[in-house]
């Protein structure tokens, strides 16, 4: 599957010159319903049938039988229960001249009654996005992450996300998924967020009594490793056997499992390789020196910048280390350098102990700077213990960049308001309705 294109229409950011969220229209308020998310790729018959279809429709039904080698009654059979939990429809439109009965009438995802919302949350911005069934991000806005209390942080955020359904009301909102980091239960819907100070945040309620939708709540690096094998990407879906490490970097580091297509979720939650040693000097939160986040973070090359003097002291924006490093200045290129070293170093020391059978990087510090990968696959190779001798990468083969490129934690939400529909079509549409 290609990586769809944002509408450029529906990209506005909902701010006022304060920055604060734009108040909403009301919306009825409903006890939160709250479902785990799905981070897999189901193989049940409905989930296979209707995966043929978002990947080749408008299809007729014979072709999804030998796309997934299911028996004719049975895609019939599951073709006629999407079209009736209004997942699919057909196209009478498009049967080929001189076709006779139903089984040559093409089928396709039903995308444009009906959606999906994904928001990501993140240390300083928020993403709210729009999706469509066939995984298409259809819009979306940017708001700052508010600071402070949990409960008036997820009120404002809550209203900026019913603000952007206000703009969908054609289309009926099935599903919100909900990426974040720190620990998540996703049982609950509830988070302990160290970064914004969040203990047992009731994100899920606070959205779905917002909104009177189904949510979903998943870590927001596992809900990456999710958008890969769920929605593809340019170069096709993520593998859907063997091990698979994604390893992420941008504000804060993380990484997540897949195995055998479907992503490793803990029940304890993520673990975490923020504290993972560098050897570099940067002071931690945490009292010592040198640990990842502390060094790679968007908000620590900032700093750096600062020290070093590349940017003036008003400047607080990593884009402006990448604008310098682009236009030749050296000692941000150096800051870029230093970083791509040591999350070389670092994926080095986490594809040791794991030893997967592949290895993808996401998130802006990897992708806004592409020069650094080069340095980053260079110092992977020279620390890792299990490079190939004479390659510049480990036994995994070569290092993949996400497809999604700076638009990562879109597709993360996307994958997590999706996911539920994808591994269980027909009981989640009951869930979904039941509290219509």
């Amino acid at each position: 599957m290609s990586v769809p294109t944002v509408h450029a229409r529906s990209t506005a950011s909902l701010r006022t010159r304060s920055g604060a969220a734009v108040a909403a229209r009301p919306l009825r308020r409903s006890p939160a319903r709250i479902i785990a998310p799905e981070m897999r790729v189901s193989d049940a018959p409905a989930a296979v049938v209707l995966r043929s279809v978002v990947r080749r429709g408008p299809v007729a039904r014979d072709v999804v039988v030998g796309d997934t080698g299911i028996s004719t009654a049975t895609v019939n059979r599951h073709v006629t229960a999407l079209i009736g939990a209004g997942l699919l429809r057909e196209r009478a439109d498009l049967s080929t001249a001189g076709a006779v009965g139903r089984p040559r009438i093409p089928v396709e995802v039903d995308h444009e009654g009906q959606c999906t919302l994904g928001i990501h949350i993140g240390a300083t911005t928020t993403r709210i996005v729009a999706v469509d069934l066939r995984g298409v991000v259809l819009g979306g806005v940017e708001v700052p992450t508010p600071t402070g209390a949990a409960p008036g942080a997820l009120r404002s955020l809550a209203d900026s996300a019913a603000a952007f359904v206000g703009r969908w009301h054609r289309r009926r909102i099935l599903l919100v998924g909900v990426a974040i980091g720190g620990r998540v239960d996703t049982r609950t819907g509830t988070v302990d967020h160290p970064r914004l100070g969040w203990t047992a945040a009731p994100v899920g309620a606070a959205f779905g009594e917002r909104l009177g939708s189904v949510v979903s709540v998943a870590p927001h690096v596992e809900a990456m490793a999710a958008s890969e094998l769920l929605l593809g990407g340019a170069a096709g879906p993520a593998r859907n056997s063997g091990t698979s490490l994604y390893f992420y970097a941008r504000e804060t580091s993380g990484l997540a499992i897949s195995i055998d297509g479907r992503v490793h979720t803990p029940s304890g939650g993520p673990g975490s390789i923020a504290h993972l040693p560098t050897g570099s000097s940067a002071a931690c939160d945490c009292g010592r020196t040198g640990c990842l986040d502390a060094t790679v973070s968007d908000r620590a090359v900032v700093a750096a910048a600062h020290r070093d003097g590349v940017l003036p002291p008003s400047e607080r924006s990593i884009a402006a280390v990448y604008l310098a490093a682009r236009t030749g200045v050296a000692a941000a290129q150096q800051l870029l350098d230093a970083r791509a070293d040591a999350l070389g170093r670092a994926l080095a020391l986490v594809h040791d102990v794991l030893n997967p059978d592949s290895v993808q990087v996401g998130g802006q510090a990897f992708t806004a700077y592409p020069p650094a990968m080069e340095r980053v696959e260079a110092s992977f190779a020279r620390h890792s213990a299990l490079v190939t001798p004479g390659s510049t990468t480990g036994s995994t083969g070569s290092i993949r960049v996400t497809a999604f490129g700076k638009r990562v934690q879109d597709y993360a939400a996307a994958a997590v308001s999706l996911g539920p529909i994808y591994a269980d079509p027909v009981g989640t549409m009951r869930k979904i309705g039941a509290g219509a």
